[in-house]
């Protein structure tokens, strides 16, 4: 039964890909987990690992693809994916290693960025 890992914004996980999580379908593996996102909301998703080349893909609840990140600006094989939410709800977060092998010890990372409330705002 297909049940992504629950986590909240700001939550460190460190975790394993493997052999054991869902197949890709093109010989990899990918593990999901389900975070609440609200309307407005812009966050960030660090993904990093020193054994395996990185993918993140952010899912929204119907399955389409709201953005994917590969390599991250800093010129390793970690990603960086940054995504402005549209719609409140659930979303999934894709781990996933680049290629059709790979796996092993990674680090996620989802912040929401609240958006700054126009009325706060000053000059």
């Amino acid at each position: 039964m297909y049940r992504p890992i629950p986590i909240v914004s700001g939550q460190v996980v460190e975790d394993i890909l493997s052999e054991q999580d869902i197949p890709t379908g093109d010989g990899g593996f990918s593990r999901d987990y389900r975070i609440r996102l609200e309307s407005k909301d812009q966050v960030t998703i660090d993904l990093m690992s020193d054994e395996f080349d990185t993918i993140v893909i952010l899912l929204s609840a119907d399955g389409s693809t709201i953005g994917e990140n590969d390599d991250g600006p800093d010129g390793t094989t970690n990603s960086l994916l940054f995504a402005r939410i549209v719609e409140g709800g659930y979303y999934i977060v894709r781990v996933r290693a680049f290629g059709e092998t790979g796996g092993g010890k990674f680090t996620l990372k989802v912040t929401r960025l609240r958006p700054v409330d126009e009325d706060d705002a000053t000059d």
